[in-house]
């Protein structure tokens, strides 16, 4: 996806449309710096920024996402490019997700196995010791808590029998066995249980 050919495409329609960068963040009740950074290129407006836009500048998601006016033949080939940018992205996006579920993952398991360690081998009073450990638990429950949100929102989970993806409920997720990433669910859609792998 190409921000700055998008970006150059809205400078084309606001100044079509008659608006100065301003006025444009006033119709959309934003500050014009977002407007300024989306047609440097630097991002791409929300969803909600994106509607508005479309329907300001009469023009299509399609349209405004490829950077450029699109004639009815070439509509499908666009829309599948974007499809497929979108798919490239998301994939991405999900991978970065699981990255930062390791290291939180470590993060919470390395003070945990530290903190067990010197409660059980040093020399010290029984209460410092309890605390220590209730620390130590406190610091892994949440560090997996966060871990299986992510788990459960980044990419889908992929049934064994119909192939049928989707992101399941969190609780679905805590309470299912597991070996890694995959975990024995039932699909919502054939309603059967198997062992279910994460898909980016």
């Amino acid at each position: 996806m190409d921000l700055e050919k998008i970006g150059k495409f809205i400078t084309k329609k606001r100044q079509e449309n008659n608006f100065t960068q301003e006025s444009l963040a006033e119709k959309l009740d934003i500050s014009n710096r977002s407007i300024s950074k989306w047609e440097r290129g630097i991002c791409l407006p929300d969803a909600n920024n994106m509607a508005k836009l479309c329907k300001l500048f009469d023009i299509s998601y399609n349209e405004l996402l490829s950077g450029e006016e699109i004639n009815q033949q070439d509509y499908k080939k666009h829309s599948e490019k974007l499809l497929e940018e979108f798919s490239k992205i998301e994939t991405l996006t999900n991978k970065k997700f699981f990255l930062y579920e390791n290291v939180i993952g470590y993060m919470s398991t390395i003070p945990f196995l530290i903190l067990c360690f010197i409660a059980s081998y040093v020399e010290m009073p029984t209460w410092t010791r309890i605390v220590l450990i209730v620390l130590g638990f406190v610091l892994i429950i949440v560090g997996v808590s966060f871990c299986l949100k992510i788990e459960t929102e980044a990419g889908k989970y992929e049934c064994k029998y119909c192939g049928h993806r989707y992101i399941p409920k969190y609780s679905s997720v805590y309470f299912a066995m597991h070996l890694g990433r995959t975990r024995y669910m039932a699909c919502p859609k054939c309603h059967k249980k198997s062992w279910q792998k994460k898909i980016a």
